[in-house]
């Protein structure tokens, strides 16, 4: 999907954000990792955690800045699909999707881990990974049943695990022996960036804040707020959670324990401390591999939506409105992974680092994006909170520095699984997604110094039948007044849905019928030779999201469709219509499409503030089929017929020269009868195209509409452009 989006009721503070992004990072990570990291860096894998959370901290402050920018449902995914394009899109997507997959494994095999090691008679390798796939046999339907369910599991769990883990560390902390704590990096500095790496997944979570930027009441302060502080917080508690546990126990004694923290917690809160860790790790398990499907199917979902998958992805259930076929393949794809189990001996780490390698690839990427949107300035770009000087750039570069750093110095297994799916995302974009995709990223317009003066018109689609007459008239449009900017066109199509949210699903067939009209939009745009971007939207309102899009485009000029039928004097156009005409802030068309044929249009030119903009658009109209438009008088009889026509003409040529109209541009005609609206009426029937003024808007809900426009839009049988300038 386009970014664009309508506003989502926003009932998230600061305390929620937080609660969101630091509660879904203390997972299952600091249970289960404490003995892999411990073996590999002594106590220094302290520092490791430290780096990994610097390394989030980074990309947390770009994705603050992003999230602020575009407060929408969406993420790392949209960011880089708008910022980059399909490509670095289709990437992050596969690694994000595959990454998740590789998290929700670790998190399962972990889940059965600390269920096997306490009970002797179900010791062995088997059994874990039994336990495994039968937790996320359970997990996959608690998702497949509902997202509201599955949510509110969450909540529970994470407050639990949670306080646990604040009394391990709050009481640890005085049973520190510090002999253990030397030597404090037996294995050096390669010996902490590589534990890095492996524990980098620790932090995945904190992301989840913007994807529910549009969610969150004020969002400027409370995003960037929130991101930061949860990761710094989750940073602090794990360093002290890896100090305690190598202070506590030998560190080469910990790296033995496949339940590290639960050992850790008998030496000094006895065997009810190491239970209670147990119950702890085993519910964070759950919780991080539930959160991990849940962020992971609506990934691939998003993707077959915006064409990078096959859209039998992008089917909802019928009665229980979640993605069950995005569920299902991520489902399965994990007990795959799980299965690897029962012949790799290192599966924690192995599953832990190459989920690492995914995430610290996407976020690179969004570093990327985020100087990508600085340089091309889009409209619809405006942070509430930017990175100030010297923060930006130096964010951006060095958050791609380091995770590439990191990535370096992970196995070469590691780094071969990881290049894999990137160069999947790669071929899989160019053998099946590139003809797919609807969008384009802002790489090309980023690589220009200065963006160049546009003039943009913004038409809203919804009706393939009529979605070409009025792209081409637009783009007339558009390319008659270039000399105020590049000609560039912007489609809109709006996905009503009432309570829009993350993780609510729209019908599948909506979304196709929307990405189908977005696609011909630049097939059309095509053979009009004028640029299009696409704005593919879900809000709760359409009216309000097009005025919402006209602001944010700083459009030059709105070309609406219409129906022909007019309604009553509460609704003229019907209430959307209405809406948008009476707040629209540029220069609006409304168009009645009766015939594909433009022809020779004609202006009826009459005093009013909108006779200098009627008459040009009919110059405009009339360049798709290169013909000359006729700006038609109705003048009274008097004594002497010449002189009223001559009083006409006068008045035609005025106005041409205040819309800035060369005279071999327009023919002139002057009726002149004492029944404006029966002569207007006699002389439609001579044109294709009608051009006529929309009365101005009002403080009120009602739109003056006067006689002889209504007699037009009633008795004419061609086209009719009803005019108002801005």
């Amino acid at each position: 999907m386009s970014t664009g989006g309508g506003e989502l009721e926003r009932t998230l503070g600061f305390l929620e954000a937080m609660t969101l992004g630091g509660g879904t990072m203390i997972g299952a990570g600091i249970f289960i990792l404490p003995g892999i990291a411990a073996e590999l860096a002594g106590p220094a894998s302290s520092v490791s955690y430290a780096i990994a959370g610097f390394v989030a901290l980074l990309a947390a402050l770009s994705l603050s800045e992003l999230a602020t920018g575009m407060p929408i449902a969406g993420g790392s995914y949209h960011y880089v699909n708008r910022a980059l394009g399909g490509l670095f899109g289709a990437i992050v997507g596969w690694g994000m999707w595959t990454g998740l997959m590789f998290a929700s494994a670790f998190y399962m095999v972990g889940f059965g881990q600390y269920l096997v090691a306490p009970i002797p008679f179900l010791d062995g390798r088997v059994f874990v990974i039994i336990l495994g796939l039968i937790g996320l046999a359970l997990l996959i339907g608690v998702n497949y049943y509902g997202t509201e369910e599955s949510s509110s599991l969450q909540n529970v769990m994470i407050l639990a695990e949670t306080a646990i883990i604040v009394v391990f560390v709050a009481v640890g902390v005085f049973f520190i022996v510090p002999e253990n704590l030397e030597p404090f990096a037996p294995t050096g500095p390669s010996g902490i960036l590589a534990t890095t790496g492996i524990v980098f997944i620790s932090f995945l979570g904190f992301e989840i804040i913007a994807t529910v930027a549009g969610e969150i009441k004020n969002p400027s302060r409370t995003i960037p707020l929130s991101m930061i502080l949860s990761v710094v917080l989750v940073t602090f508690l794990y360093v002290l959670v890896m100090l305690v546990s190598t202070g506590v126990i030998p560190f080469e004694s910990l790296g033995q324990s496949p339940i590290p923290v639960s050992d850790v917690a008998a030496v000094y809160l006895g065997s009810v401390g190491g239970v209670a860790i147990v119950f702890a790790a085993i519910i964070a398990a759950i919780s991080s591999s539930n959160s991990s499907i849940l962020a992971a199917s609506r990934v691939v979902y998003a993707m077959g939506r915006d064409g990078l998958v096959t859209n039998w992805m992008n089917v909802s259930h019928a009665r229980f409105r979640t993605p069950h076929r995005a569920i299902l393949a991520t489902g399965g794809l994990t007990a795959l992974l799980i299965l690897v189990g029962l012949k790799v001996d290192a599966i924690i780490a192995l599953l832990a680092e190459a989920a690492s390698f995914s995430f610290l690839v996407s976020y690179s990427l969004v570093h990327l994006a985020l100087i990508v949107f600085r340089r091309a300035d889009p409209d619809e770009y405006d942070p509430s909170f930017r990175l100030p000087f010297p923060l930006y750039p130096v964010v951006p570069i060095l958050g791609v520095l380091l995770s590439f750093v990191v990535i370096s110095q992970m196995a070469p297994v590691i780094i071969l699984i990881g290049s894999s799916i990137v160069a999947l995302g790669v071929v899989w974009y160019f053998v099946y997604a590139r003809s797919r995709v609807v969008g384009e990223g802002l790489i090309g317009e980023a690589l220009r110094r200065a963006p160049a003066e546009v003039y943009r018109v913004v038409v809203p689609v919804a009706n393939p039948a009529t979605q070409r007459g009025l792209l081409r008239l637009a783009a007339a449009s558009a390319h008659a007044n270039d000399e105020q900017g590049t000609p560039e066109l912007v489609a809109v199509n709006v996905v009503q849905v009432e309570h829009p949210s993350p993780l609510q699903n729209v019908e599948s067939d909506r979304l196709d019928h929307q990405h189908e009209l977005l696609e011909a939009a630049h097939e059309i745009a095509a053979t009009e030779d004028v640029h299009l971007r696409t704005r593919a939207m879900v809000a709760p309102t359409i009216d309000k999201a097009v005025l919402d899009v006209l602001k944010a485009e700083r459009a030059d000029h709105l070309l609406l469709g219409w129906d022909g039928t007019l309604g009553d004097a509460d609704s003229l156009f019907g209430h959307t219509l209405d809406s948008i005409i009476n707040d629209a802030d540029c220069p609006t068309s409304l168009v009645t499409l009766r015939t594909e044929t433009i022809g020779s249009p004609v202006a009826l030119v009459a005093p009013g503030p909108n006779a200098p903009v009627v008459a040009r658009r009919a110059v405009e109209f009339a360049s798709v089929e290169g013909t000359t438009p006729t700006l038609l008088n109705i003048q009274p009889p008097q004594a002497d017929e010449a002189d009223a026509i001559q009083r006409g003409e006068t008045f035609i040529e005025e106005v041409a020269e205040r819309a800035g109209l060369e005279p071999d541009e327009y023919n002139v005609e002057v009726i002149v009868s004492d029944d404006v609206t029966a002569a207007i009426l006699g002389a439609l029937g001579r044109f294709d195209t009608i051009c006529v003024g929309l009365s101005q808007r009002t403080d009120g809900a009602q739109i003056p509409f006067g006689t002889i426009t209504q007699q037009v839009v009633e008795h004419g049988v061609g086209n009719v452009a009803m005019i108002r300038g801005s």
